[in-house]
């Protein structure tokens, strides 16, 4: 029987090149190798030493991408059209950070679906993942710099609790970089392997990680047994970090000196507090008192204030730990070893109370700004076949996935994943009445189905019938350790089920395998804007219909001149949707939403007051 499992990363791609470790973060971004003469992981450094390219893209008024330190600049001369903490948007939905939204000093558009969100600059609009991509491409750049040959392959790391859309987001912002992204690895686990823990492969150790970065909190647990890392537990808090840390510092001033919420309306002057505020947490991680001047306003603080504002955060990360540790099942007493990752662990308030919590020292001996980085270049080498004292188990020679809307590929299960293997997803139905779906099962790397190979197909019958996106059905995909891939499908309301077995790898030669992925790298340009452009499409004729529905139901509470005006926004977007502009149909998309949108709100109102009145608003 033919395994599923070809190891590209050891095939005759690999040869003659370097693959390279990247740390795609929140506030800083690094690649690393390991140096092919002294065998050690190393940070890449351009000619100022300095290893760290912030994750900071400015778009100037032609909608060129600057990346890194010459970014960082316009934070305070043009926040609108500055990015920062992107990744905190990776496989997020506007409704997913709708809370946290001010955060951002750029526009994030709220459409009020559960679509993924985007950012506005210009009158362009970006994915989290064209904005990831920007940081990717400068860190290739930059790669090939310094190194002096091609760099198209590469680990990336991602936080242990990212699910399967931010993960698959991060692989196609890599491919959009032009990177072939071999695997994607925890950054507990990168850390963990900078450490060198796991590397000898007798015993088994139980380690926790610490990541306490600029827009992330995540606290993991792992085993490692004779150099395999499995992670045990995680637990954190996304949308916690240094940045969040900053933000109790400006809290404090504006309270202190009575800033207006006029003044702050001022996103430069927001930009210069949180940027104060930054310098104000570095210089107290090492003295006692912070004095600076902000337009003529004195900003100070003392160390002892600031680890009060401070408290109530990091007891919120021992929480997160205490949880973690309870969800490993394992005793304080056998967590061997404490890793600090992450800027913020520099900070002596928290490695004290990290330190008190576990009732050991901590072990933050390499610069934990690096460890990740340093982690995935380890993880790169291995991939190589550099590192023969790793098992590295069978993998998925090229991703599977669903046809969806649009004729667009999911990706359940991407290439180089470790095998067996068993990943899930819910989709439900797009059309009122529907009661069967088809389930299409591809293998390959483009975006398009019509340019991967199909592997099975079969339709879900039976399904009950009930307005559109109400039907959950759940489609696991199952691959075990033969290779042998089990599609299912399951109506979660009704209980109906259907399967089918499939054997990816049947009549696929290794060249064929690294002409498809080959294929993939070339025209993954093309691909991904033709996604976008067919993801525009699909929510713009979704927006259509539910503003139709909308009308029929509540014209009653709309003026004649609002029915005017929502029509013709309509119109203009029926228009857009015949053309090929992204951009133009997501313009097109916020003004009908822009419009329709206080009229919304208006039907809610009427909605809650006449079930208050106790009057049915079915």
């Amino acid at each position: 029987m033919a395994k599923i499992a070809i190891n590209i990363a050891t095939g005759s791609l690999q040869q003659a090149e370097m693959i390279v470790g990247i740390d795609l973060g929140t506030t800083n971004s690094l690649v690393a190798i390991v140096h092919p003469e002294t065998k050690q992981p190393v940070c890449l450094k351009e000619y100022n030493a300095n290893s760290i390219v912030p994750s900071i893209i400015y778009f100037d008024e032609n909608d060129n991408v600057i990346v890194g330190e010459e970014a960082h600049s316009h934070l305070e001369t043009n926040p609108s059209n500055t990015i920062f903490s992107a990744k905190r948007l990776m496989g997020k939905s506007y409704n997913d950070i709708k809370n946290n939204a001010s955060f951002f000093s750029y526009k994030v558009i709220d459409d009020n679906t559960e679509s993924l969100v985007k950012v506005q600059v210009n009158n362009k609009f970006y994915s989290p993942i064209d904005l990831s991509s920007f940081i990717l491409k400068e860190l290739k750049k930059r790669a090939e710099h310094i190194l002096k040959t091609p760099v198209t392959k590469a680990v990336i790391t991602v936080p242990a609790y990212f699910n399967d859309a931010q993960r698959q987001a991060t692989r196609d912002a890599g491919k959009l970089a032009g990177l072939d992204v071999l695997r994607i690895v925890n950054e507990p686990t990168a850390a963990s392997l900078a450490y060198g823990l796991g590397i000898n492969t007798d015993g088994e150790k139980t380690i926790a990680v610490y990541d306490l970065g600029g827009g992330t909190f995540d606290i993991s647990v792992l085993r490692i047994t004779n150099g395999i890392f499995e992670v045990l537990s995680t637990n954190g808090d996304t949308y916690l970090g240094g940045d969040d840390f900053d933000k109790q510092i400006v809290d404090y001033w504006i309270s202190k000196n009575n800033i207006s919420q006029a003044l702050l309306s001022n996103k430069s002057l927001t930009q210069s507090l949180r940027l104060k505020a930054e310098e104000a947490k570095k210089h107290l991680s090492f003295n006692e008192f912070f004095s600076t001047d902000l337009n003529g306003t004195e900003l100070s603080i003392t160390k002892e204030i600031f680890e009060n504002l401070l408290s109530s955060l990091v007891e919120k990360t021992i929480n997160s730990c205490k949880q973690a540790v309870a969800d490993a099942s394992v005793e304080l007493s056998e967590i061997d070893t404490i890793v600090m990752v992450g800027g913020s662990t520099r900070i002596p308030f928290i490695k004290n109370a990290v330190s008190s919590y576990f009732g050991k020292a901590v072990n933050d001996s390499i610069n934990p700004d690096e460890v990740v980085a340093l982690g995935a270049a380890i993880q790169a080498d291995i991939l190589a076949g550099n590192n023969k004292d790793f098992l590295l188990l069978d993998i998925t020679p090229l991703s599977l996935g669903l046809e969806t809307m649009g004729g667009l590929m999911d990706v359940l299960v991407p290439r180089n994943s470790k095998i067996p293997t068993k990943v899930g997803r819910q989709y439900t139905t797009q059309k009122d009445g529907q009661s069967s779906m088809r389930i299409s099962v591809f293998q390959g790397e483009r975006d398009l189905v019509k340019d991967n190979r199909k592997l099975a197909e079969f339709n879900l019958t039976g399904i009950p019938g009930m307005p559109a996106g109400l039907p959950k059905v759940d489609v696991s995909f199952l691959i075990n350790a033969d290779g042998i891939l089990t599609v299912s499908a399951k109506e979660l309301r009704s209980g109906v089920e259907q399967s089918i077995e499939v054997k990816p790898q049947y009549g696929l030669t290794d060249g064929e395998v690294e002409r498809m992925l080959l294929e993939s790298i070339t025209h993954a340009k093309d691909d991904i804007a033709t996604r976008a452009l067919v993801e525009a499409r699909t929510e713009g004729e979704q927006i259509l219909s539910v503003t139709e529905k909308f009308l029929a139901k509540n014209s009653a509470i709309i003026s004649k001149d609002e029915m005017l005006e929502t029509a013709q926004a309509m119109q203009n977007l029926q228009l857009a949707l015949t053309m090929t502009d992204k951009n133009l149909i997501q313009t097109k998309i916020e003004e009908l939403n822009e419009i329709s949108r206080p009229f919304a709100e208006r039907a809610m109102d009427a909605a809650v007051s006449g079930a208050l009145s106790g009057k049915s608003i079915l």
